[in-house]
């Protein structure tokens, strides 16, 4: 992201992954194409009002979002994340590798592609919800 420059396309797509961290939806929705593609590894691809419902959906079930930034470029249109993610539910949280590449015209996000290993996904999850068990039980522990 070029310093200083807050209209750069990395910069957008880095203010829309925060406004999800920070739970800005407006802001974050305001920042998609109204026809916008999401797509992510295994699933179906969500187009327009569907990126919109699902985004509110999650936020609706308190599913919170972080995100760790580890690279991101740009080449015209084209941004390149290189990050992890963490959803949260509850006590678990799942952290997970996630290669992004997003197209911004106009300002706007119109293609949304999240890549990502099902396996690492699936085993850290299985990771978070033993650290959720093993940290109640030293809570319950605690209050004994």
């Amino acid at each position: 992201m070029a310093p200083g420059n807050p209209s750069s396309n990395a910069a957008i797509v880095q203010d829309f992954l925060d406004a999800l961290e920070d739970r800005q939806l407006d802001r974050a929705l305001a920042l998609l194409d109204r026809e916008v593609e999401w797509l992510n590894t295994g699933l179906p691809t969500l187009r327009g009002a569907r990126v919109r419902g699902a985004l509110r959906q999650m936020d609706r079930r308190g599913i919170g979002f972080r995100v760790d930034h580890h690279a991101i470029a740009e080449d015209g249109e084209v941004v390149l994340t290189d990050r992890t993610d963490y959803l949260r539910v509850g006590p678990v949280e799942n952290a997970f590798w996630v290669r992004g590449t997003f197209v911004v015209r106009d300002g706007l996000i119109v293609r949304w592609d999240d890549a990502f290993g099902w396996g690492a996904f699936l085993g850290s999850g299985v990771a978070a919800v033993a650290r959720a068990l093993v940290g109640r039980g030293a809570r319950r522990g605690a209050r004994d």
